[in-house]
């Protein structure tokens, strides 16, 4: 067994007055959420990882004050509940590919639900002039194994804007531009921003990290995961791509830079794995271990990437592999999670060993890991990558940094890949480019951190996790029911800033039955394509906003913004996001609000 020794935690004091009062606090704190979600909080323990435990209610760990950052934690910990209680956790472990992907879908939209519900009640509290944009989302595109004609999944991606309602209408109609005006871009949006003297808050989210795995019903892993910074980044259209990741331990990337040595995502893994071996000179190569995705879909991507640690001696982890924490790694799936066990650590022979993860990610994960990473005395480097898996990781870099309509970009994609590709392949590399580079990701940079993506280099971040299962990499526990009869779960959030880092676990109590509780965690139209009576409901105006909010989430790929209204097309709904069947219920649905609540629904247009 080896023992960590990276962490210590720190309890807060366990007086009986102090519990009170911390219960009072953060029940007061996060009244909305608990409210929108017909929760009672019962109890709530923080362990300090790092930071100090007497600053709990005197002072923040973030650029956010102390109640807004337990309106996060809440958020977290209501995702994590209602995912892993109405999200059919579980249920597509038998199922053939056609039905794994509904149940994910399914699993999807609770998690992107109930956090889009608690951010909107969170917005209530900002001042003013503030906002929160979603600049970065997880769900957009297929991954690794998945077809592109299974569609987005349910996501919070780029443009949702929480905000109170002048200020939303506001930052709306500036992010429409974005989206649809080629002449606008982001220096003019920025600009504007400043002058009206409105602060935005940008977001990279992913509500259900590890779906297959949720989906499956493995014992690890699942989590959701909210990134706030005190600026947006500066992307421009919903974008989700790849991303070459390392990340290593700044005691190394320092050791390297005495030695003259340039650090990146393209630095040969022998000089990593020399520089490795000064700053640690005790070290063994077989106890240096290289976290990275694996699985046979990656090989063609990767697969160079492993050989080259192999032959250097190193241990490529694999799901058999026991971590500092005691529980087995995963390598499916799941790019974020292993940041946190990033450095080194001592076995009980006395023997140092050292975590580094390799390889690639999802922009919005690789994105998160590299905001996560200073938090960590960490260094996070990336490169971007295409979407396609058929070349290795050392080409992609430039062949994102070609010229799309350069007229011999046939004959350089092609040299660089040391292949022919035919007209269609051909244009989809170019479509991929110019993705990218509408989205603002600065393409032209082999070698990119985490300051690429601000628009000031200056920037400062909160991240959250909410565990719906046990984490592997942080020790975490997820969703537990504590007292069935009371209907009590204990979740467990992860909070980290600048100036702490600590541990939260919350005793929630559902204080309706199951079956009610459901239908508060669900949106109301997945509610009513599953047979509840929509014509017979009260109707109430938040109704108009809460339908909003649920198409955008739903299916992204079918809407067209038009100004304050949005054009929703069925024929670009693929069935595998909604099935023939309740595309046309949805319609139905739609249409009856249309015509019964025009007003309220004058913002929604159908084709």
């Amino acid at each position: 067994m080896m023992k960590e020794n990276k962490q210590t935690t720190r309890s807060i004091t366990n007086d009986p007055q102090a519990k009170k009062d911390r219960i009072a606090q953060w029940a007061f704190d996060t009244r909305p959420i608990l409210g929108r979600f017909h929760l009672w909080l019962e109890d709530v323990e923080v362990e300090w990882i790092r930071g100090e435990s007497f600053k709990e209610f005197s002072t923040g760990i973030s650029f956010l004050e102390g109640s807004m950052e337990r309106l996060f934690a809440m958020i977290g910990a209501v995702t994590a509940l209602g995912t892993q209680l109405f999200g059919r956790y579980g249920e597509g472990a038998n199922l053939d590919k056609k039905g794994l992907n509904q149940v994910k879908k399914d699993a999807d939209a609770i998690s992107a639900y109930a956090m889009s519900e608690s951010l909107w009640y969170l917005s209530r509290q900002l001042p003013e002039n503030h906002a929160i944009m979603v600049c970065m989302g997880e769900g957009l595109m297929p991954k690794a194994g998945e077809t592109p004609e299974m569609g987005s999944n349910p996501q919070l991606g780029f443009g949702r804007v929480y905000a109170r309602p002048q200020v939303a209408k506001w930052l709306d109609r500036r992010v429409i531009r974005l989206l649809n005006d080629d002449e606008y871009g982001w220096n003019q949006f920025y600009q504007e921003i400043k002058e009206a003297g409105i602060t935005i808050w940008g977001a990279a989210i992913d509500t259900l990290e590890n779906t297959s795995r949720f989906a499956k019903g493995k014992k690890t892993g699942p989590l959701t995961v909210l990134h706030m910074f005190n600026q947006p980044l500066n992307i421009t259209k919903p974008y989700e791509g790849y991303m070459g990741n390392l990340l290593l331990p700044c005691e190394v990337v320092d050791t390297a830079a005495k030695q003259s040595i340039l650090i990146n995502f393209h630095t040969s893994r022998n000089l990593v794995l020399e520089t490795i071996e000064t700053t640690y000179p005790e070290i063994r190569r077989e106890n240096i271990h290289v976290w990275t995705l694996r699985g046979k879909s990656r090989e063609g991507r990767i697969g160079g990437l492993w050989q080259e640690w192999l032959n250097l001696g190193v241990h490529l982890v694999d799901d058999d592999w026991k971590l500092p924490t005691g529980k087995n790694a995963f390598t499916e799936s799941g790019t974020y999670a292993p940041t946190y066990n990033i450095g080194t650590w001592t076995d009980e022979s006395g023997d140092i060993h050292l975590l580094i993860v390799d390889g690639y990610a999802a922009s919005a994960e690789a994105m998160q890991a590299a905001s996560l990473a200073p938090l960590l005395n960490i260094r996070a480097f990336l490169s971007v990558f295409t979407s396609n898996f058929k070349l290795p990781y050392d080409k992609e870099p430039s062949i994102m940094s070609l010229n799309p309509d350069a007229p011999d970009f046939k004959n350089q994609l092609e040299k660089l890949a040391g292949k022919d590709f035919d007209d269609d392949t051909v244009e989809k590399y170019k479509e991929m480019i110019r993705t990218a580079a509408d989205a603002g990701i600065p393409v032209k940079k082999q070698a990119l951190e985490a300051d690429d993506l601000f628009p000031e280099k200056q920037w400062s971040v909160l991240a959250v996790s909410g565990y719906m299962c046990p984490d592997p990499y942080s020790g975490a526990q997820g969703v537990e029911l504590v007292d069935e009869e009371n209907r009590i779960y204990k979740v467990t959030v992860r909070l980290v800033g600048p100036k702490g880092d600590k541990r939260i676990m919350f005793k929630l109590r559902l204080m309706e039955d199951l079956e009610e509780s459901q239908l508060v965690f669900n949106p109301l139209l997945n509610r009513f394509l599953a047979g509840e009576d929509y014509k017979s409901r009260a109707v109430r105006i938040s109704d108009s906003g809460r339908i909003r909010n649920e198409i955008q989430t739903l299916c992204t790929e079918a809407l067209e913004f038009n100004g304050e209204r949005i054009r929703i097309h069925f024929d670009r709904i693929p069935p595998e996001v909604i099935s023939p069947a309740n595309q046309e219920k949805l319609r139905e649905i739609l249409e009856w609000y249309k015509a019964y609540h025009p007003t309220w629904f004058s913002w929604l247009e159908i084709v």
